[in-house]
């Protein structure tokens, strides 16, 4: 299973010179199985040049959606292959009992936010609520979980061959209670990370800025470390970087992560970057 990067960043895109070496654009995550099956994850502005890397032969592309927040969505409509008559694409989303997920991205892929119509794409299109369980894309295992953040929102653990990776790309794990620490059950997320090779995972804010931002759904660095050490993760990468946080100011954080991980390897995601498991 090969992992590649294309967008690191959350909640806005930032491309420019002091975002360059970690990369501008927000969240998406490209996955291929060994026999060459590739599932995104998100559709925020990196995908759009994943798109445009793709060969014309790919038949079927399965999208997996965190959440339709649009950092996670608003590079669809710019992705190469919807525009590729009989181009197979799967949408996989977190489930809604008022609007089906076709409804829901509708409203952004129409006019008067996007001046062309999802039913005058030239792509087919197939629509999913993920399964909050196991189910197969191709040798590809995916199991949906609900997890904390603002709205309906999933994370997802993809295995083959017995290798793992974990992403939770907007997550506030609620590590503590007033009560102390809760027992494993508790912790959003960690059913999905346990043991997984590679955990991609909501990095945001620095502590300071976490603690003026309880309840906006995203993490700080230590709680991504406390949280990939509860899952007893082998490897964790910081991701959904602050649009606002520039290359100098990543260094820092990196080297603050490095000195909390205790033997625990992390890196901060980099636009590019290919994990190979």
């Amino acid at each position: 299973m090969i992992v590649k990067l294309w967008g690191t960043r959350g909640s806005v895109a930032s491309a420019g010179p002091q975002t360059a070496r970690y990369g501008g654009n927000t969240a998406c995550v490209e996955v291929r199985g060994e026999d060459g099956t590739l599932v995104v994850l998100d559709a925020g502005t990196g995908i759009q040049r994943l798109g445009n890397e793709l060969e014309g032969d790919i038949h079927r592309i399965d999208i997996l959606l965190t959440h339709l927040h649009m950092d996670h969505i608003q590079g669809l409509g710019f992705f190469a292959p919807i525009f590729r008559k009989g181009c197979e694409i799967h949408v996989w989303g977190p489930p809604s009992p008022t609007l089906h997920l076709r409804a829901r991205l509708t409203r952004y892929l129409s006019p008067p936010l996007f001046p062309i119509r999802l039913r005058d794409l030239r792509a087919n299109f197939e629509f999913h609520d993920a399964p909050l369980d196991s189910f197969a894309i191709g040798p590809l295992t995916v199991q949906a979980d609900e997890v904390i953040h603002p709205g309906a929102t999933l994370g997802f653990r993809i295995s083959e061959n017995g290798r793992s990776m974990t992403y939770l790309s907007d997550h506030e794990p609620a590590l503590a209670t007033a009560n102390g620490n809760p027992g494993p059950e508790w912790v959003s997320g960690l059913r999905l990370a346990r043991e997984t090779d590679v955990l991609i995972h909501d990095a945001q804010y620095t502590q300071p800025e976490r603690d003026e931002r309880l309840g906006w759904g995203h993490s700080s660095v230590p709680e991504a470390i406390d949280f990939a050490r509860a899952a007893q993760a082998r490897q964790l990468v910081l991701f959904h970087h602050d649009p606002a946080r520039t290359d100098h100011q990543m260094d820092l954080l990196v080297a603050e992560a490095e000195s909390l991980a205790e033997g625990l390897p992390v890196t901060a995601a980099r636009e590019g970057d290919v994990l190979v498991l």
